[in-house]
């Protein structure tokens, strides 16, 4: 008998129905010589610390740091999941062979071993990974079982990840907890969410400290174009209005005339976090909305695996690309240009050295409006279908102009742009004022200049005041969580960023959601800021390896390295280790009288009050 563990009861069920397991039973599908049973998620977790030693159950300093000789996991406390756990171990007991059908990432990885770690698993096991739940995806998958050997990195990095998690966040919440919030209340601290919520306290200092000064440009019109003073901003009003008055005694004579055409590429497929990035700006989601939505539209066939961090394809997709295309009938008039002809392969969307485990998100061949999508939903599929045709039209063909002028010796420039071909914006039909990256100084239709020729202008003075940077959005701290807070807007330069990113793609929207439940961060309208408890908690962490973004994007490299086989979950842990004694041993020897306000609903510690009054007396015995 062969049992097959998804990682939820819809999977089983539709795994069920291609291999043929049709007779339900209790917890698990049977039929063909297949059992098929589900997880509900995590089924295990790590052990609590007070599961490894008695010592370690209340809060107190001198226990502090805490590292298990080494780890153990547990089931989670439900019935439920009890029940159904019960259910995998009878079955994997009187398998010939499991096969493990989890979500294809580190995480569905993690969640899998644990499982049979926990039900004593000594059976042949082999990996079922596809990118998308389609009959076509499971058939094919099933008839190319990979061994589950194969996968061994990627579960070395989830559970490298699990125990940086616990060991950082134990130790460092316990420490800070009892040295500098007052009596039960807890200062959560974490690898991802502490550096994470660093960036946005920065950014808070930066816009309060900012001091805006005022700044003139000088413009002039001629012939219904606005040409720009070429010398930039000038510092005084009177500086500025005395080149004015000169220049209106002279004509603007026109200089050089240089006509150019260009190209413009389809913008890239979504990966995960472009697409949280979008559907913040266009519908407001929140990244953890977005992260459901495009899960509930994996799970229900019409789009690929989600939890992705790469905008290109493999190879291996593109004789499926018209299949998936003739699957669109509601984007029959946008897909037809693209199956009226060879379909194009561009280096720009298929990249075998850009895909690791997973290709960009993109539909499958399955009609959306079969599956019954809510609203929300095909908001989300509509943003994903319509890259995904886009990729395949042709480049947006524009042409510029740039004139050179002179009023006097005072040197002006205009611009001009003019689509000649609109290409992919076809599909896209973007908002010019919100979605196309234009220059505010760009004409449209510039009219037909003559070198040499001049004539009389209407040069004006303009006041401008400098301006602080923009508090984050959900969608803009996405983007600094990805590229470890540098600012970054060049699509390649982002690729390259990726590697020292804070937190996984698939991991971020709940960190943000974690810092709200904290009570770190609000939301006001659609930005982000600090609440003054989050504030004094980055204010009281002297430790740059507790929130410093460019150190935890380098602990994230770490983990990649590691699914990759470069680096060793050994060294990782090692290291983690060191840093954690260096942290709690840089609290204890803090005699600073700071106690951070924490709020009356943040969560709480019961056992922490007897652990307080030992605290103060810590230091003095060390």
């Amino acid at each position: 008998m062969k049992v097959c563990v998804t990682e939820k009861p819809s999977v089983a069920r539709d795994i069920a129905a291609i291999l043929g397991a049709n007779v339900r039973r209790d917890g698990y599908f049977e039929g063909n010589g297949y059992q098929v049973t589900w997880t509900f998620g995590h089924l295990c977790t790590l052990k609590e610390p007070d599961e490894y030693t008695p010592l370690w159950k209340r809060w107190y300093m001198a226990q502090l740091p805490m590292i298990p000789p080494r780890f153990g996991i547990k089931l989670i406390e439900d019935d439920g999941i009890k029940r159904q756990f019960h259910v995998i171990e009878t079955l994997i007991a009187g398998a010939d062979e499991v096969i493990n059908c989890g979500d294809a990432g580190q995480e569905g990885e993690l969640i899998q071993r644990f499982v049979y770690q926990k039900a004593g698993c000594r059976k042949p096991v082999k990996r079922l990974w596809i990118s998308s739940l389609t009959d076509e995806s499971i058939r094919e998958g099933f008839q190319n079982l990979l061994p589950a050997g194969q996968f061994d990195n990627l579960y070395y990095a989830g559970l490298s990840r699990a125990i940086g998690d616990w060991l950082l966040g134990m130790n460092a919440t316990r420490a800070y907890s009892i040295k500098y919030s007052r009596p039960g209340a807890v200062l959560s601290i974490g690898r991802v969410q502490t550096p994470t919520l660093a960036l946005i306290v920065a950014r808070d200092r930066e816009i309060a400290h900012f001091v805006p000064e005022d700044y003139w440009e000088i413009s002039t019109r001629y012939r219904d174009t606005t040409f720009h003073s070429t010398r930039g901003k000038f510092k005084t009003q009177g500086e500025a209005s005395t080149l004015v008055e000169q220049i209106k005694s002279h004509p603007l004579v026109i200089g050089d005339i240089v006509k150019k055409k260009g190209r413009e590429a389809p913008p890239r497929l979504f990966d995960l976090t472009s697409l949280q990035v979008e559907c913040n700006k266009k519908f407001s989601f929140s990244a953890d909305l977005t992260l459901r939505l495009i899960q509930s539209l994996y799970e229900k066939k019409v789009t690929t695996y989600p939890r992705v961090d790469t905008t290109y394809l493999s190879d291996d997709i593109y004789p499926k690309i018209g299949d998936i295309m003739r699957a669109m009938e509601p984007y029959a008039t946008l897909t037809a240009p693209v199956l009226a002809a060879k379909i194009p392969k561009s280096k720009k969307v298929f990249d075998n050295s850009k895909v690791t485990d997973h290709h960009a998100i993109i539909p499958t061949n399955v009609d959306p409006r079969r599956t019954g999508l809510t609203l929300e939903e095909k908001r989300v599929y509509d943003l994903v279908a319509r890259r995904f045709i886009a990729a395949f039209y042709p480049d947006c063909e524009f042409a510029t102009t740039t004139v050179t002028a002179t009023a006097g010796d005072h040197p002006f420039k205009a611009t001009g742009k003019v689509i000649l071909k609109e290409g992919w914006r076809v599909v896209l039909a973007r908002d010019k004022g919100t979605d196309e990256k234009r220059d505010s100084e760009e004409n449209d239709v510039m009219p037909d200049f003559t070198a040499g020729e001049s004539g009389p202008h209407e040069p004006k003075l303009i006041k401008k005041t400098t301006q602080p940077p923009k508090r984050y959005t959900e969608g803009t701290l996405l983007r600094a969580m990805e590229t470890a807070g540098r600012t970054v807007d060049d699509d390649e330069l982002r690729d390259a960023m990726k590697e020292n990113g804070i937190g996984r793609p698939s991991t971020r929207a709940a960190i943000i959601e974690t810092l709200f439940k904290r009570h770190y961060i609000r939301k006001e309208r659609k930005s982000i800021v600090a609440t003054e408890t989050g504030c004094q908690l980055i204010d009281t962490i002297k430790d740059d390896l507790v929130k410093s973004a460019k150190l935890t994007g380098l602990w994230e490299k770490k983990l990649r390295m590691i699914e990759r086989g470069e680096y060793t979950a050994g060294q990782f842990l090692e290291e983690l280790k060191a840093m954690v004694k260096e942290i709690v041993l840089n609290v204890m020897r803090d005699n600073g009288p700071t106690t951070i306000a924490v709020p009356q609903d943040a969560p709480k510690s019961p056992k922490k009050p007897a652990a307080r009054k030992q605290a103060k007396d810590e230091p003095e015995k060390q």
